[in-house]
């Protein structure tokens, strides 16, 4: 095989206790939300820049609480600034572990479809006779190509 970028093997208690890990992170994320594409895209959104101005804001309308309407909700906005300071590691933590299961993810199906392509390869090479004309027949469908219909050509 000409690639093996990725090697893995997992007992099966290591999937249990990994499957037991994700339902805990689901059990005590389920109060995470989902925004739609929409909704994401019309948020007011905080960045590196805005938040310190965010947590300066908030310090002085502590201190001037007496500017403030009773409509204005300083103490959920000063929850949600809690909440996020804590919550903000365990997502970094937690993008880091999504990127490294991409990363593998995508390694693994590269070092699959390298050995099927080298497979391919020998079989086309050496399958005439063995018994793999089936298979290769099968693997040729993968890799046939269409003549271009004139509808095809652009103009």
């Amino acid at each position: 095989m000409s690639q093996n970028l990725v090697s893995l093997n997992f007992p099966q208690a290591d999937v249990d206790a990994i499957d037991a890990a994700l339902a805990t992170l689901e059990e005590k994320f389920a109060r995470l939300i989902e925004l739609s594409v929409a909704d994401r895209r019309s948020l007011i959104k905080m960045g590196d820049k805005s938040e310190a101005f965010c947590r300066q804001t908030l310090i002085v309308l502590d201190q001037n609480r007496q500017i403030l309407p009773p409509t204005f909700d300083l103490a959920e906005a000063t929850q949600d600034l809690a909440a996020l300071d804590l919550l903000r590691p365990r997502f970094t933590r937690l993008r880091l572990l999504i990127g490294k299961a991409d990363d593998t993810e995508m390694a693994l199906g590269s070092d699959v479809m390298s050995a099927a392509l080298d497979g391919y390869a020998l079989a086309k090479v050496f399958g005439k006779g063995a018994g793999l004309e089936t298979l290769r027949e099968a693997m040729s469908a993968r890799y046939s190509r269409k003549p271009k219909t004139p509808s095809d050509v652009p103009a």
